[in-house]
C-alpha cells in the first residue's frame, strides 16, 4: 500500500493558496473516487483508504500545518507499517513554473519547510516527491516566499491547475 500525502494548512483562509497545491491534488482524487476523509486523532490528519487504478492506496492531508508534516506523515507510516519507499509527498515548488511537475526522490527540501519536516522525521529524504509548480509566468524573483507561497491562486490560475492535477492522478497510476 502506498502513502500518498498532499501538504498544506487546514485553515479555511489557506484552501486556495499556492501553499496547499497538494491538498489540493488530495481533493481532486477524492472527487475522482467519491471517497470520503476521516480524522486521524493519532496522526493529526484527514486519511481515506481508497483505490487507484485497482491498488490500495493511503491519502493524507496532515493538519499538523505545513511547517509540522512530519509528524502527521511519521505517525500514519508507523502505524500502517509502510517504509519510505511507499510514500508519496505531493507539495507546491516556488521555483518549477505554474503548470509543470517534477517527480523525484531523494531530494533534499529545497527550502520547503514542510518537505524538510517529513525528512527530519523519517530520517531519510529517500522518497518519492511531486513537486506543483507554483511559480508566476513572469521571470520576476519572488521577494517574499512566505507572503507568496500564502497568496491565493487567481481564478485563472486555478483553471490551468485543473489539467495539471488530472495529469497527476493519471501519473500516480503509473507510479503505484
Amino acid at each position: 500500500m502506498y502513502l500518498i500525502v498532499g501538504l498544506g494548512n487546514p485553515e479555511p483562509e489557506y484552501t486556495t493558496t499556492r501553499h496547499n497545491t497538494g491538498f489540493l491534488v488530495i481533493d481532486k482524487l477524492l472527487t475522482d473516487s467519491d471517497a470520503k476523509t476521516k480524522f486521524d486523532k493519532k496522526a493529526n490528519a484527514e486519511v481515506v483508504k481508497t483505490t487507484l487504478d485497482k491498488k490500495r492506496v493511503l491519502l493524507a492531508k496532515p493538519l499538523t500545518y505545513m511547517n509540522n508534516s512530519g509528524m502527521a506523515v511519521r505517525a500514519l507510516m508507523d502505524f500502517y507499517k509502510l517504509k519510505p519507499e511507499d510514500l508519496i509527498v505531493i507539495h507546491d515548488d516556488k521555483d518549477i513554473p505554474l503548470g509543470e511537475t517534477r517527480v523525484q526522490t531523494d531530494r533534499g527540501p529545497a527550502g520547503h519547510n514542510g518537505v524538510k519536516s517529513i525528512i527530519e522525521h523519517l530520517g531519510t529524504q529517500n522518497f518519492l516527491r511531486i513537486r506543483v509548480g507554483v511559480a508566476p509566468d513572469s521571470q520576476d524573483k519572488i521577494k517574499d516566499t512566505a507572503n507568496f507561497v500564502l497568496g491565493k491562486f487567481t481564478a485563472g490560475e486555478l483553471k490551468k491547475l485543473k489539467k495539471v492535477f488530472e495529469n497527476i492522478a493519471k501519473e500516480l497510476e503509473q507510479i503505484i
